[in-house]
């Protein structure tokens, strides 16, 4: 976390001087994500969905501590109207600047202060749409909507903390009214289902994360689903389909918990305390997220596509970038464990799989020589081929460079030691070397940051 701080002057005993956080923590691809002054330590939120006008009303409980004095500070926040907001208890003033919420409270909050902020807010949400036509934040569907974060969607339902780096707890209780004839709706979230309640007219259900989550991994998804629970070893999971894609999905019970074992067996224990996967019906989205404990597909998935989102919940979910352009250690990670399953069920190994891809013969290989996958030259990038397909092939070099047994044991490493926390590439370079014994500098200066297409060598 990128903060704003203020403090005495060498030699002096003067208080620091209350300051406003700052707009930003100074991402390069997005320098408008996130905000200074203070670490988000939990979130509750509160929120009223009627799916038939599209209208939500909010309230936002934000536990956060000050890392500086603040006079001021910012949350980011997409459209939506502000009602009210306090701080401590005491009203607070409030103003809009673009996607920033202006909150300045009555008194100055200390350094190190924990406090808490809770606004009130209404209106449409936003869809927001990328330079790619890809669709983001709120998203209605058929029959409701869901709620997809990255990289910046969840501005759009909830003012926050929006960049990676600030992880926190979530509760998050949704009630909807019951449709004409009386049915209610299904919200699934993140984490655990707590509490549900039926109170004639409508429907409430109270999602608990109680491991730290990046705000893009957040979802709602209210809708009609036919649920599966079950357990995989005493881990609880929960699977939400789509009627409308009940038959293509049907195996994504079974698949749910042969993956998680799969790759708990690769890459460390699961991190969370639950799993699971939402199934939704959203024709023409084009992709999927990595939604923290239930991944989100617009529609049925093949086995790859599972096996790379639940990959995420190790890389990416559990272990966070701590930049944007950090991404690469998420997806890179993501489709070579998607290489590991196709080796491991038969399929081509992974050096067949590296030589497709160098080749562009595998049809997933498009575009990955376009710029070195750690360091992407915008934001609009950050999804692009080469942070896949180029990052998977740096790891399989790594893997060739240091043996089977010491790559695995750097990923399981990696997995444990920052577990629920942020990490960048310097890191897990820096780990690399240090399991190998091995100066691997010219390996990653090739695969990861220079321009051109690499030697085979």
């Amino acid at each position: 976390m990128i903060s704003s701080c203020t403090g005495s002057a060498p030699g002096t005993d003067a208080p620091a001087i209350a300051k406003p956080g700052t707009a930003g923590v100074g991402d390069r691809l997005f320098p408008a994500l996130g905000n200074g002054g203070y670490d988000v330590v939990h979130y509750g939120l509160t929120l009223n969905y009627v799916p038939e006008t599209n209208h939500l009303k909010g309230t936002a409980v934000i536990t956060a501590r000050a890392t500086q004095n603040l006079s001021r500070f910012d949350l980011d926040l997409s459209g939506l109207r502000v009602r009210a907001a306090t701080v401590q208890g005491a009203k607070a003033q409030v103003a809009r600047r673009k996607d920033e919420l202006l909150v300045t409270p009555a008194t100055a909050v200390r350094n190190g202060e924990r406090f808490t902020t809770v606004v009130t807010y209404d209106g449409t949400p936003r869809t927001l749409v990328g330079d790619d036509g890809g669709l983001e934040g709120w998203i209605e569907t058929d029959d409701g909507s869901t709620a997809l974060g990255q990289p910046t969607g969840s501005t759009t339902w909830f003012p926050g903390n929006h960049h990676p780096s600030d992880k926190a707890t979530y509760d998050i209780t949704v009630t909807v009214p019951k449709d004409e004839d009386g049915d209610p709706y299904d919200v699934v979230g993140n984490g655990e289902l707590i509490a549900e309640e039926d109170k004639g007219e409508t429907v409430t259900r109270h999602w608990r994360t109680e491991e730290p989550m990046a705000s893009y991994a957040t979802t709602v998804s209210v809708g009609y689903f036919e649920i599966h629970r079950g357990r995989i070893e005493g881990l609880p999971f929960y699977v939400a389909v789509d009627p409308d894609e009940s038959e293509s999905a049907a195996r994504v019970t079974d698949l749910v918990p042969e993956i998680v074992g799969w790759a708990s067996d690769r890459f460390g224990p699961y991190p969370f305390s639950s799993t699971g996967a939402i199934v939704d019906h959203l024709p023409g989205l084009g992709y999927a997220l990595e939604t923290q404990t239930k991944p989100y597909f617009a529609e049925a998935p093949d086995e790859a596509l599972l096996v790379h989102e639940l990959a995420h919940q190790w890389f990416g979910d559990s272990v966070t970038p701590s930049t944007w352009k950090d991404m690469w250690l998420s997806e890179g990670m993501a489709t070579y464990a998607e290489w590991l399953w196709e080796e491991d069920r038969g399929g081509r190994n992974t050096d067949e799989i590296f030589e497709d891809f160098y080749d562009g013969t595998d049809s997933e290989s498009e575009g990955i020589w376009a710029f070195p996958p750690a360091d992407p030259p915008s934001g609009k990038r950050v999804s692009d081929p080469p942070v896949y397909g180029r990052g998977a092939m740096a790891l399989h070099k790594v893997r060739e460079a240091v043996d089977d047994e010491t790559f695995f044991g750097i990923l399981r490493t990696w997995n444990r030691r920052h577990r629920h926390g942020n990490a960048d590439t310097r890191q897990f370079i820096a780990l690399c070397e240090s399991k190998s014994g091995k100066d691997l500098s010219e390996l990653f200066d090739t695969w990861l940051f220079d321009e051109k297409k690499p030697s085979r060598s």
